[in-house]
């Protein structure tokens, strides 16, 4: 045979374990952590059945935990937010799962849809709140396990020019 390779493979390429890389247990980059959440987000019946709505205070519960990171599912009822925080030492990716939100930063302001992520670092300062007459839920993951969340006092309030389209 002369072709453009000499390499074919006889036979199931899957029975071939020990040449094949396994699946990482655990998520260990920013793109597996954003893939961990899409994943989640994308089996409902996963944490449909978990949440619930409390309209005296936001709602939380932690879905899953792993070597250092911690997997949070939250509602939102309209007019509910977070006020503006910052989650200390722990990175994060947001995923907007139903409904609609708003993040709020000291420079711009982004409608998050069902379906969106924001991935942040530590220290990144926002406020998400749930400006729809709709409730919303929401999946974080943080990278380390969130241990703080600092509040911040100065509102964020952005300048037309400043608001960034979703």
């Amino acid at each position: 045979m002369n072709s453009d390779s000499d390499l074919s493979i006889a036979g199931d390429i899957l029975a071939v374990q020990h040449l094949l890389r396994p699946a990482p247990e655990h998520p260990a980059t920013v793109a597996e952590f954003a893939g961990l959440a899409r994943s989640i987000a994308a089996d409902r019946a996963q944490w449909e059945h978990l949440v619930e709505y409390d309209a005296s205070s936001r709602w939380y519960h932690r879905l899953r935990t792993g070597p250092g990171y911690e997997v949070w599912l939250l509602s939102w009822v309209p007019g509910q937010g977070s006020g503006l925080h910052d989650h200390g030492r722990s990175c994060g990716v947001l995923t907007v799962l139903d409904g609609e939100l708003t993040e709020r930063t000291e420079r711009a302001q982004r409608s998050l849809g069902a379906g969106a992520q924001r991935v942040f670092a530590p220290g990144y300062v926002h406020e998400v709140v749930n400006d729809s007459l709709e409730p919303a839920v929401s999946l974080h993951v943080y990278y380390p396990g969130l241990t703080e969340m600092p509040m911040h006092s100065a509102q964020c309030s952005p300048t037309a020019q400043d608001i960034v389209p979703a």
